[in-house]
């Protein structure tokens, strides 16, 4: 029986579900493919929030209380920069510093995101393959009522409060997947594909923005599904609810599900929108989706696995 799965993934509601995968799946088997369109150069450094979200949640270092970030952290830096009149908006923590330094020397010294990345993955004991999905820049761009914003002052500095009109993806036009992406999506040992759950448009479509990603994911020959981040109209974490109603959608479980009609064969709902079931135009199965202990993020890891092995076998309850 085929077992590997590969995971599209933000931060940090989508690193949780691959910690949970990666503590369910046989050792080695799971491929993480990472949004990069966040990453942005702060301070002089290469800064790139959802790798370091997966790096950090999949090494057990990650800050319990924030879910970004890393426990045990200390802010010395952060404090004597705004001392000092520097930019403070973006937080980066003592510890957290490392990793972004030791990445901006690599890249200057040209070694590849994927490649460091992998490096770093390692040593951190982590077994999963964590790739970011391009090794080329991509930036998410957001226009709003305040003017066209980089992601990370829309997000961070602005707190997600200027009104979205639309989004773009600079560069992904122009980039190549990272290394062992498309591989790991035609993989022959590839059980399924399993998209996290998070937000589909500042954290999914700038994935599926660069060449050959969404094609491979047309052309699967395994079942895809994925994870609503909606629950009864509500963000479980960020600004998705909010964009969603910006854009000119119904934010609902449901709308996110027809975002990836043609993509996914499955859709797993949170049980609270259990009546959403029929409405789905993919088979679809429902589980208590929150995850904010690490037995409820292999509860879900199980009830995506479940779904994914049900369309394998034709057992899966099919829309209408």
């Amino acid at each position: 029986m085929n077992s590997s799965v590969v995971v599209f993934t933000g931060g940090v509601g989508g690193a949780k579900l691959a910690l949970g995968l990666e503590r369910t799946l046989p050792h080695g088997s799971l491929t993480i493919v990472v949004n990069t369109g966040d990453d942005f150069d702060h301070l002089g450094l290469r800064i790139c929030p959802d790798i370091d979200t997966a790096l950090y949640t999949l090494s057990g270092l990650a800050n319990r209380e924030l879910g970004w970030g890393r426990q045990d952290e200390s802010w010395h830096f952060m404090e004597t920069l705004e001392a000092l009149g520097g930019d403070a908006w973006f937080k980066l923590g003592d510890r957290d510093l490392a990793l972004h330094v030791l990445r901006t020397r690599a890249l200057a010294s040209g070694q590849t995101l994927s490649g460091f990345t992998a490096g770093v993955a390692d040593r951190l004991g982590i077994s999963a393959r964590i790739l970011p999905a391009t090794d080329d820049r991509v930036a998410t761009e957001v226009a709003t009522d305040e003017g066209t914003l980089a992601f990370q002052d829309y997000f961070v500095r602005l707190r997600c409060q200027p009104i979205v009109s639309s989004l773009a993806y600079r560069g992904a036009e122009l980039a190549a997947p990272a290394p062992g992406v498309l591989e790991a999506l035609s993989d022959p040992n590839l059980a399924m594909i399993i998209i996290a759950p998070s937000n589909p448009y500042l954290s999914i479509e700038p994935i599926l923005a660069i060449p050959g990603i969404r094609q491979a994911l047309l052309k699967r020959s395994v079942p895809a599904i994925a994870v609503t981040p909606v629950i009864q109209g509500e963000a479980v974490k960020g600004p998705t609810a909010k964009i969603m109603s910006e854009l000119g959608v119904q934010p609902s479980a449901l709308t996110v599900a027809q975002h990836y009609d043609g993509l996914i064969d499955g859709f797993l709902l949170d049980t609270r929108d259990a009546r959403l079931l029929g409405e789905l135009p993919m088979a679809g199965a429902t589980a208590d989706t929150l995850m904010q202990t690490l037995e409820d993020r292999e509860r879900v890891a199980r009830a995506a696995l479940a779904l994914g092995h049900s369309l394998n076998s034709g057992t899966a309850e099919k829309a209408p």
